[in-house]
């Protein structure tokens, strides 16, 4: 009845707010989605200038709000329009990835394109592409090729996002604290922000859930969202240094902004929106593209053992190499990464990336001896290029970089920007890094080599189109904790970020901490349980996923068994419980097999959760492995006890779960 009451109340304000507006309204045209359930309105004022808004069973979720461009040295686009015609046209295809967090992916939705022209000279052509699904909304603007727009300089998007009511947003700023999405996610009312970052993720007063995004950003700028207004954000592209927006010329279309609408938190992690938004794969032989569990030359670095340059502590060396091989190989794990093998690490690397080679190894780093020893043990060495933000340095080295490690057999890089800005001048997520991010990607496809990026874009779906984008960091990750200022990650970063951060992409978080006793100057520590260490590999979704401790912590500790089975990609995902900050609880299916694994997580509260383990197959009985928080385990000061027991279940089994303060359960379901 409360439900009710909210959606009698909200088609009354929409009623209100259309007849406010219904005198000026010259056309209104509606699309839904397939289950009727999702809504867009698209409508002209009068006076022509273009607005849309969305509905979900009748709740009002984005009120009428504008659309249109600005440009500099020629008049906007954002009124005097007619519509000229419209098309309508369905979708419904299920098409298959070659990797991800579903194996089969359906595309359903209707679509409605709005042929919009200037009813003045010069006559200008807009197309609107809205696409409803029954998980939400993408709509881009395309513009048609027309003698009146050639050398554009975009300087504004006018498109808006109003809300009827104040939501709270789960938010990240923009540059301001880092520029390249590394801040903790907060809680605020809309109107005590500013600029954020998107995904930005919503609960409406009534309970729903949304997220604002943008898929498939291609040689356009990223878009942020600036709060104008009381209830409203604006799209608030990022500039290139001179205070362009977009420098671009029609025929183009601008990325598609997208809006997921969920029920419950679930359903925004579990949304394929952002993928099917996305075109399908430029690269047609995919079978060089493998997701990978590897171990790397990285933690000891941040933790200070190692150095990335030359010297005593320098970590990167043929020997050190060869020994992380052979515990990779001895313990089932596909891949090495090797950071600091090449010349440019000394001294103070991140004031110049130009003094990087990417084909010139250290003294002490014999590449081709490696190479050819980590083949021997069917493991894959994974090369590493810190740029520094050298964008242009990198660029002039990338065939040859690329084409030395295909002849090694080395197919995957991971790459690194270091710098607040790239070349010096440009944000990593303006169109300059658009570009030189998209570049990296397309190049690497020609050598077969899979990339891992790190101080990124944001990801849009774009590893649909190219499968050799494996994963990207673009968030806090596990080294905060070996050096952050703040001490670390806190505990309910990981509740948050799979319906925030999560929601733009793989995210290589780095998890599999053993060791809790290390020391740092500042005090940073791993806020967690090692149980909850373990549910990250399901929680957190990457087809490259890390063991990111030292070797020899994992020596002897039976709850690394997990951590060498649990798989890095899944043919279903489920979301049993959560709340945004609190609490989490995945479990997904096993690309190969018929295995399922679970990770529930907390934040730093103690919980006690039920998971009804009705998603597995009727009539079968399992073997459930469950390593979960051991007595009187603490992520503060006792965050190593684990309870490794077995039991059988069935999908009419209901599993109590009790997660300590910090802490967390990671079960592996297999078939009897």
């Amino acid at each position: 009845m409360k439900m009710k009451n909210k959606s009698i109340k909200s088609i009354l304000i929409y009623t209100l707010i259309s007849l406010a507006f219904a005198s000026c309204v010259e056309k209104e045209i509606s699309v839904s989605s397939p289950d009727s359930k999702n809504k867009v309105i698209f409508s002209l004022t009068d006076e022509g200038v273009p607005y849309y808004s969305i509905l979900s069973e009748d709740e009002i979720i984005v009120s009428p709000s504008k659309m249109g461009f600005e440009f500099e040295e020629t008049a906007s686009m954002s009124e005097g329009f007619e519509v000229i015609s419209t098309e309508t046209n369905s979708v419904d295809e299920t098409w298959e990835q070659p990797w991800g967090e579903f194996k089969q992916v359906q595309n359903n939705h209707n679509e409605l394109v709005v042929h919009l022209k200037e009813k003045e000279a010069p006559h200008r052509s807009m197309d609107i592409i809205f696409r409803v699904f029954n998980d939400g909304v993408g709509y881009r603007y395309s513009f048609p090729e027309q003698p009146s727009l050639k050398e554009l300089k975009i300087s504004n998007e006018l498109t808006e996002f109003n809300f009827v009511d104040e939501p709270e947003v789960w938010w990240a700023p923009v540059h301001s604290e880092n520029s390249y999405y590394e801040s903790f996610y907060r809680k605020s009312p809309l109107n005590q922000t500013d600029t954020i970052n998107t995904p930005a993720t919503f609960e409406l007063k009534s309970g729903k859930y949304l997220a604002i995004h943008e898929a498939n950003l291609t040689d356009f700028a990223s878009m942020t969202l600036y709060n104008s207004e009381d209830n409203q954000y604006k799209s608030e592209l990022v500039p290139w240094a001179d205070g362009v927006k977009v420098y671009t010329e029609a025929p183009f279309e601008t990325p598609w902004r997208t809006i997921i609408v969920a029920e419950e938190p679930g359903g925004l992690m579990t949304s394929t929106l952002m993928l099917n938004l996305n075109e399908p794969s430029e690269i047609e032989d995919l079978s060089w593209i493998e997701p990978s569990k590897y171990m790397g030359i990285w933690w000891g670095m941040h933790l200070g053992k190692y150095s990335w340059g030359q010297g005593e502590k320098h970590g990167a060396t043929t020997e050190n190499t060869k020994d992380y091989i052979d515990f990779a190989a001895a313990h089932g794990f596909d891949g090495v990464l090797v950071e600091g093998w090449n010349v440019g690490w000394d001294g103070d690397w991140t004031a110049d990336g130009t003094a990087f080679s990417f084909t010139e190894p250290y003294p002490d780093f014999d590449l081709e001896e490696i190479s050819e020893y980590a083949a021997t043990k069917n493991v894959r060495l994974i090369g590493h290029h810190e740029t520094a933000g050298a964008a242009k340095h990198y660029e002039k080295q990338m065939d040859d970089a690329f084409a030395l490690y295909q002849k090694l057999g080395v197919n995957a890089v991971k790459t690194g920007y270091v710098n607040k800005y790239l070349d010096k001048k440009e944000w990593h997520d303006g169109q300059y890094g658009v570009r030189h991010y998209r570049k990296v990607i397309e190049t690497a496809a020609k050598y077969n080599i899979m990339i891992n990026n790190h101080e990124p874009v944001k990801g849009t779906g774009l590893q649909r189109t190219y499968p050799n984008l494996m994963t990207q960091e673009g968030g806090r990750g596990q080294e905060y904790n070996a050096w952050s200022a703040d001490g670390g990650n806190t505990p309910e970063h990981t509740t948050v970020v799979p319906f925030t951060r999560m929601l733009s992409g793989p995210f290589d978080f780095t998890p599999g901490i053993f060791d809790f006793d290390y020391e740092t100057p500042n005090g940073a520590r791993v806020q967690t349980t090692l149980a909850k260490q373990l549910a990250l590999y399901v929680v957190l979704f990457s087809p490259f996923q890390m063991a990111s401790d030292l070797p020899e912590n994992y020596v002897g500790k039976p709850e690394f068994d997990f951590v060498k089975q649990v798989p890095s990609i899944w043919a279903d995902t489920k979301v049993l419980n959560a709340e945004i900050g609190e609490y989490a609880t995945v479990v997904r299916k096993d690309w190969e097999t018929e295995d399922w694994y679970l990770g529930a997580i907390t934040d730093e509260k103690a919980r006690n959760l039920q998971a009804s383990l009705s998603f597995l197959e009727p009539g079968k009985k399992y073997q459930a492995i469950i390593y979960s928080d051991g007595k009187n385990a603490n992520y503060k000061t006792n965050p190593t006890p684990v309870n490794i027991t077995t039991k059988t279940v069935e999908s009419t089994s209901v599993l109590d779960l009790s997660l300590q303060p910090g802490g967390g359960t990671a079960i592996r379901f297999s078939p009897l």
